[in-house]
């Protein structure tokens, strides 16, 4: 495969997973959304209670974990009830094993190949 395709598959994709979960409130609502068992699910409330943090700041977490697809919400009544998209959970699994995986080494020729003489 050629190097360059195999450094873009993915890649945008990827880093905005990285980004999304680099935020460590978010992170932690994500932790606690793989917690809960199909269909319980939390609303901002009570993520904001867990967290200890204010319910626009959940909310503004929210958006951006939905915004990738990872959460998704029901409303139930007057509230939102959020959980993990459990499809979407797999495919980043995929996309973070392959973002790690070191693969088959880069050949030292391109090194020597690339280096000013």
């Amino acid at each position: 495969m050629n190097l360059l395709k195999l450094l873009e598959d993915n890649t945008e994709e990827q880093a905005s997973l990285f980004n999304a979960l680099a935020d460590p409130t978010r992170l932690k609502i994500v932790k606690l959304l793989c917690q809960q068992q199909i269909p319980d699910a939390l609303c901002v409330n009570a993520l904001a209670s867990l967290l200890g943090v204010s319910q626009s700041a959940v909310s503004q977490h929210l958006r951006l974990l939905k915004a990738i697809g990872l959460v998704k919400g029901e409303r139930r009544g007057y509230h939102v009830h959020y959980s993990i998209d459990h499809d979407r959970m797999q495919r980043y699994r995929k996309l973070v094993l392959s973002a790690l995986d070191t693969g088959k080494p880069i050949q030292e020729e391109l090194c020597q190949s690339h280096s000013p003489e």
